[in-house]
């Protein structure tokens, strides 16, 4: 698609800016930045980035489940993988999220424990856009403007 196409509804889309060496923005059509490093600096490289968004993917999905019976307390996502070079190239491997939500104690709290488990189910196998686009893949095109 050409910048004087007009997207679709469910395109997605960022534009991404040299800042320096080995530092560059992305920014989302809704005007927001995300700085990335080559690892050499505090940025999120591009690796930390795939695991943030699978991990971000799948907690806003939990949150909204679960968040219907009632608001955790605490709630953390680790997200790691081991990345690797082979005769397939650099990517990563034994990617795995691990879920620390704390409800509070009562009845509201017990029901959005009774759905935890599920509502990560349901982000891993249907929900979870990134996590989904890993696990099934998809082409990417290279090319030139």
């Amino acid at each position: 698609m050409t910048t004087s196409d007009t997207p679709s509804a469910s395109a997605r889309r960022i534009d991404l800016t040299k800042m320096g060496e080995g530092r560059y923005k992305a920014t989302n059509a809704r005007g927001g930045v995300l700085p990335i490093g080559s690892g050499g600096d505090p940025d999120f490289t591009p690796v930390e980035l795939l695991l943030a968004a699978i991990a971000g993917c799948s907690a806003i999905d939990v949150d909204l489940i679960t968040g219907k019976r009632a608001s955790a307390v605490s709630f953390d996502v680790v997200a790691e993988g081991e990345k690797i070079r082979d005769d397939q190239g650099n990517r990563l491997t034994d990617l795995r999220l691990t879920f620390d939500v704390r409800f509070p104690e009562g009845e509201e709290g017990d029901r959005a424990r009774d759905v935890l488990a599920r509502s990560i189910a349901q982000s891993r196998d249907r929900l979870c856009t990134v996590g989904r686009t890993v696990q099934v893949g998809a082409p990417i095109e290279y090319g030139e403007a």
